[in-house]
């Protein structure tokens, strides 16, 4: 009796799941932040993203016209992580790391220091798979995967969802919403993913400082021997020009 309760409950709950965002919009966009800025060197792409997906807890660029986030996408390890955690702490700097399910299960040693030094843990996606490509319940098995590994696993509550490949939905924001995260892309980027393709360090450096502006989430990826590289550099940068490093308000 308990057992067909608790079955019949658990359908209610994933009906109502569904009906909840049928209606929402599924086309499939790509995010990006473009190039074009205003006066203040924030990109119109991020505002925009802001102004469209904000009722879904989304945000491209945060509010606070003094703070620059860092975020580092964790698809898997390159043996520069426990470099830029070292910079980070030297500089006393707060950051997010967005994790896939692989980066989660194969390096405990590494995340756990992340949660230990004060690093907010990020969700990308148990198998970093599109959302918009998935029906709903395959979505919310692929955020809810790994959220319950990483509680189980390390102890941690995570709140903060990157799209895997910017791709993201009206209704995948929405179902991003429902399970309780926030959703957080980037207002700055650039190549730094290709290991076989490095930037030049001191023009990577001119381009990731030159961008800097109010509430900017900078987008880097740990695989990268340049951002291990330039990332002091960086941050002293950022800092003489005006800006607090941080962790996003909650």
């Amino acid at each position: 009796m308990i057992r067909t309760i608790m079955t019949a409950m658990a359908l209610c709950m994933a009906m109502t799941f569904t009906a909840n965002i049928s209606g929402l919009d599924t086309t499939c966009k790509g995010y990006g932040q473009g190039r074009q800025v205003d006066e203040n060197n924030r990109p119109y792409g991020a505002i925009a993203f802001n102004d469209e997906l904000g009722c879904y807890d989304c945000r491209a660029i945060l509010d606070d016209d003094k703070k620059i986030c860092l975020t580092f996408d964790q698809g898997y390890e390159n043996g520069y992580t426990a470099s830029i955690l070292d910079t980070l702490k030297d500089k006393d700097v707060k950051a997010v790391f967005f994790l896939t399910g692989d980066y989660a299960e194969r390096n405990k040693e590494l995340v756990q220091r992340m949660i230990d030094e004060g690093h907010i843990i990020g969700n990308h996606g148990m198998k970093h798979k599109s959302l918009p490509t998935l029906s709903p319940e395959e979505a919310k098995k692929e955020i809810m995967d790994l959220h319950e590994f990483v509680k189980e696993e390390y102890g941690c509550e995570m709140q903060y969802f990157r799209p895997p490949c910017g791709e993201y939905s009206e209704q995948s924001m929405a179902i991003c919403q429902q399970l309780g995260y926030k959703t957080m892309l980037w207002s700055f980027a650039y190549q730094d993913w290709d290991v076989n393709n490095q930037p030049d360090p001191e023009e990577a450096f001119e381009r990731v400082s030159s961008a800097a502006h109010g509430g900017g989430i900078y987008l880097l990826h740990s695989v990268s021997a340049t951002n291990a590289e330039i990332l002091p550099r960086v941050i002293d940068s950022l800092r003489e020009q005006g800006f607090e490093l941080g962790l996003p308000d909650s």
